[in-house]
């Protein structure tokens, strides 16, 4: 089955004229992000990849309200992001659990900080069971795998049932195999809640295996130089000819966006 084809065609998330600008400890200019104008659809899964330093991490960063564009706007089904939101849930490069707390208390600190962990408490034995932890919940971060850890890290964003679901590198830092297994994890919840997923990455394949559509961004200033679709059908095998054919195409695009002056690009 092609994921993408039962996609809604709904935009929830509105990106426009988008302008992100900061000084660095030498108090010089520095453009992050220039002219972003960015459409994502209910449901869809998106990545979003280019160099290091074109401005992903701070363009997911301003999805989640963490940050403030100098110009332009960020709507999330018609109203404004001004600042973080449980309809926004934010997974780190590195989980960011709380070493203090257990499994089973990392899970359900949203649904405390929020005031409703009474009437929902359920639903951590729901989260901790939908990620594969059965055993685990009185375990302390230190005590886990990395790969575990992110899928704490995962249900407590997902507990709060978030209308998006922003991914920054949450795999970067894992081995090759707990990487692939904690892809399928979230194809997995994703088929199972229909959150919509952006990811922030570095790696093509896992881009292609995930995605409905992939962003590429040109390196500093950081702009979107293509929006591609991908339209290969699950299950996605990384060795298949359309995956490879998918995988060069892609190479040679971020080779062209690091080369050549961007583009304007509007969707």
């Amino acid at each position: 089955m092609n994921r993408a084809l039962s996609v809604g065609s709904h935009v929830i998330l509105q990106i426009e004229d988008v302008n992100r600008t900061y000084n660095d400890a030498n108090d010089r200019r520095i453009e992050a992000l220039q002219n972003i104008n960015l459409s994502v659809r209910r449901g869809e899964f998106l990545s979003i990849i280019g160099s290091s330093g074109c401005g992903k991490t701070t363009l997911l960063r301003l999805i989640a309200g963490l940050d403030r564009p100098q110009s332009g706007r960020l709507t999330l089904k018609g109203e404004p992001i001004t600042g973080p939101d449980p309809q926004r849930g934010y997974v780190f490069q590195q989980g960011g659990l709380f070493p203090w707390l257990t499994v089973e208390k990392n899970i359900a600190f949203g649904l405390k900080a929020r005031g409703v962990f009474r009437q929902n408490k359920d639903l951590v034995a729901h989260f901790i069971k939908l990620v594969g932890l059965q055993g685990f919940a009185q375990s302390y971060p230190h005590q886990i795998s990395g790969g575990m850890a992110q899928r704490v890290a995962i249900a407590r964003a997902l507990i709060n049932n978030p209308t998006i679901l922003l991914l920054d590198e949450p795999m970067g830092a894992l081995d090759s195999f707990t990487r692939a297994d904690l892809q399928d994890k979230l194809l997995e919840l994703h088929r199972a809640n229909e959150t919509t997923m952006i990811l922030v990455t570095h790696d093509v394949d896992e881009a292609i295996y995930l995605s409905d559509r992939i962003v590429i961004m040109t390196p500093r200033p950081g702009r979107i130089s293509e929006i591609l679709e991908v339209k290969l059908p699950y299950p996605r095998h990384r060795s298949s000819t359309e995956f490879l054919y998918l995988r060069r195409r892609i190479m040679e695009k971020l080779h062209l966006a690091s080369t050549l002056p961007p583009p304007e690009y509007t969707i």
